[in-house]
């Protein structure tokens, strides 16, 4: 029998040897839980009632609104709800006058916002990324439209096209009896005067978006275009731009529902009548205006929903393609 006689440190000494676990007691085994019992019921609160509310509000009331489509109801008691099939689809299509001027309208709204902000929040956003001096104060006065509501949007811009005391009117001298422009009132100028107003905030969310994309253009890819020769539009037209690629999707789509779900601005200048009508107009006139006509304006927005559908599903596959590549 040897005995251990090697030296012990002083701070081996000191630590008291395991305390044996008295008899009965067990002793802990397996992974301490992180959370207590008081923080999962916290984070089920946190995400399920947001859920619910989400759940209530949108899904229910869409599955509501395609269910509808197919009803007559005016919105008294659920006992005059009546099945009438596809008759509220067939008089939209061949009855309603307004339908396809909304329709049409809608269109209009898209190419304009394409074919104008869109250009011209690229133009903004490439002079902003060249990191000139105020940058962050000429971030914040483009995007300041975004920002505001879209009610108070068309409240200011009515001031503009006032036609007494406007200032588009003062400025071309057109704010003098017979003389008066009246950029609300007049079919044939309301609908531009309203995307003017559309196009003056749609700019500052086109800017960020792409200044977004730039800041994410890999510096070396200019300085080897640079060093090729080429100028500052050739770098941007074949070495930058291609790059805004996936930029470009999120626009298009981006664009096509803004385009789709105007309707605060409308509204808010003349209620959609007299040239400006759109399907959001549509919807609310016949659902929530003197007529009720629940159905046939759930009809309206099943066709909208459709239109919706057939723009965000291919870019969501589009988007699931690359994540899986990836």
């Amino acid at each position: 029998m040897t005995t251990d006689t090697s030296p012990k440190s002083p701070e081996a000494a000191a630590v008291p040897p395991p305390r044996p676990a008295p008899a009965g007691e067990r002793t802990p085994r397996g992974p301490r839980r992180l959370l207590t019992r008081r923080d999962r019921v916290t984070l089920a609160l946190m995400a399920g009632v947001p859920t619910v509310l989400h759940v209530a509000l949108v899904w229910l009331t869409a599955l509501a609104s395609v269910a509808l489509a197919f009803t007559n109801w005016d919105g008294i008691g659920f006992g005059s709800i009546k099945w009438v099939g596809l008759d509220n689809f067939r008089q939209l299509f061949t009855d309603n006058p307004q339908f396809w001027p909304a329709l049409q309208h809608n269109v209009v709204w898209f190419v304009v916002l394409i074919l104008v902000p869109t250009p011209l929040g690229l133009f903004l956003a490439v002079q902003l990324d060249k990191k000139i001096r105020f940058s962050r104060v000429y971030q914040t006065a483009f995007f300041l439209p975004v920002v505001m509501s879209l009610a108070v949007t068309g409240f200011v811009w009515q001031l503009v096209y006032n036609p007494d005391t406007g200032l588009i009117n003062s400025l071309i001298g057109a704010n003098e009896p017979g003389h008066y422009i009246d950029w609300i009132g007049d079919p044939h100028l309301n609908l531009w005067a309203v995307l003017v107003a559309a196009s003056w905030r749609h700019t500052g969310y086109m800017m960020i978006l792409y200044l977004a994309g730039l800041k994410g253009v890999d510096p070396s890819l200019r300085e080897a275009s640079a060093l090729d020769g080429a100028n500052e539009w050739q770098t941007f037209k074949n070495v930058v731009f291609p790059t805004l690629r996936p930029t470009n999707t999120v626009v298009l789509v981006v664009t096509i529902i803004e385009a789709l779900r105007a309707f605060d601005l409308v509204f808010v200048f003349n209620k959609g009548a007299q040239g400006t009508e759109l399907l959001s107009i549509l919807i609310t006139n016949n659902i929530i205006g003197e007529s009720s006509r629940i159905g046939y304006g759930s009809a309206i927005a099943v066709v909208l929903l459709v239109i919706s559908l057939a723009v965000i599903i291919p870019y969501l596959i589009a988007t699931f393609r690359k994540e899986r590549r990836a």
